[in-house]
């Protein structure tokens, strides 16, 4: 069986106050293409459909265009919600969209239960777990403490005990959302850290014979059987170095896996220059970058006048422009946007505990931030939920 693994459309979001819905409606049409020339028996989508909870009209218009083409092709799709998604506002009219081979996975309550196709060779089951905020399923999948390891290893064990009621042979595919370790993000994704802990083992989804990732931007391998395609386009400008795809992946009559990229298209190159102003403007190596989306670093130790409408004159989309002034030796550091760049909520309220009282968090301090930030995102959840 020839499936298409995607993931992250974040249909209706900007770049950097660049409107993308052309670039995400380019991309539809690529997906929908894909399927044709490469006779796929099934897409995979695993998350992050929208942006946000509540989407803007054109961008819910352009996935109801893509659901449609989809399903013109006869081709299954399996789709799950992510993170960004409202998984209750994503889910409606589910029912209903199965009987046109649109299968969307949003309610924890159906982690065990799989869409199940069948090829040649004999079943395959999907399994769709939708993005689990571990507060807020946690009661729902029996877990006594919430986590992203426990209650997607909750959700694992129902995919298991149906798995194991299925004829021998069943083949199984696993779509999830989250952050597996080994996976290395960029800035473009939002943080998901519960207890002070973001990533899950890939070990947690053992037992299936693919899991189809999403919620990483960049398109990554953690293992032969667990991947990212990553987002189709870029959202930040930590993508620039990033290979925008898609994974064509072969699953044989024994579960074996082959795996090859499919490129996405670019709407335009993504480019990061660092020097002094007039650095820029002359350096011939640059040429290459002049029509590229520009996030330019100037280093210079007085700030240029005018850099932006200068940059522009070269750089036409520039589109980001930071300062960085190089310093003399013994100088002090950093801009307080630069040692706050990485840094987690929690850490960054542990270093302001450290900076007014003179000494650091203890453990226990430690755990009443963590249980702090983990209420706020969880009531984040519920608000978009009730929107």
């Amino acid at each position: 069986m020839r499936l298409l693994h995607t993931s992250d459309w974040h249909l209706g979001r900007a770049f950097h106050r660049v409107n993308m819905l052309g670039a995400q409606a380019e991309f539809i049409g690529h997906l929908v293409s894909t399927v044709r020339e490469h006779d796929v028996d099934a897409v995979l989508v695993s998350g992050d459909v929208y942006d946000r909870a509540v989407p803007p009209l054109a961008a819910v218009e352009l996935f109801d265009d893509a659901l449609h083409r989809l399903a013109d092709l006869g081709v299954p799709t399996v789709m799950i919600s992510g993170n960004h998604d409202s998984a209750r506002r994503l889910g409606v009219g589910a029912g209903l969209m199965g009987r046109a081979g649109i299968h969307l996975r949003t309610d924890p309550k159906t982690c065990g239960t799989p869409v199940v196709l069948a090829d040649d060779h004999g079943g395959v089951a999907f399994y769709g777990l939708p993005y689990l905020e571990p507060a807020l399923v946690k009661d729902g999948l029996g877990v006594d403490k919430a986590g992203h390891e426990a209650v997607l290893a909750a959700a694992m064990g129902q995919v298991r005990a149906d798995l194991a009621t299925r004829a021998p042979g069943t083949r199984s595919v696993v779509l999830a959302h989250a952050f597996v370790t080994g996976g290395e993000p960029s800035d473009s994704e939002r943080d998901i850290t519960v207890g002070g802990v973001a990533a899950v083992p890939a070990g947690v989804f053992d037992g299936v014979d693919y899991v189809a990732l999403g919620h990483l931007h960049g398109c990554q391998t953690i293992a032969e059987r667990v991947r990212y395609p990553g987002s189709p386009l870029p959202y930040s400008f930590s993508e620039a170095g990033h290979r925008k795809s898609m994974w064509l992946v072969d699953l044989d009559a024994g579960g074996a896996v082959t795996a090859e990229r499919i490129d996405c298209p670019v709407p335009r190159p993504l480019a990061r220059i660092r020097g002094t102003l007039e650095g820029l403007l002359a350096d011939p190596a640059l040429r290459p970058h002049e029509e590229s989306w520009v996030e330019a670093t100037l280093t210079d130790a007085v700030r240029p006048t005018d850099p932006m409408a200068r940059l522009a004159e070269r750089f036409p989309h520039t589109l980001s422009l930071v300062f960085d002034p190089e310093r003399v030796p013994g100088e002090p550091a950093v801009s307080y946007a630069r040692r706050l760049a990485g840094r987690s909520d929690q850490e960054i309220a542990e270093d302001f505990v450290t900076h007014v009282r003179g000494a650091g968090p203890d453990a226990h301090e430690q755990a009443v931030l963590r249980d702090a930030f983990d209420a706020v995102r969880a009531d984040e959840a519920v608000r978009e939920v009730a929107r």
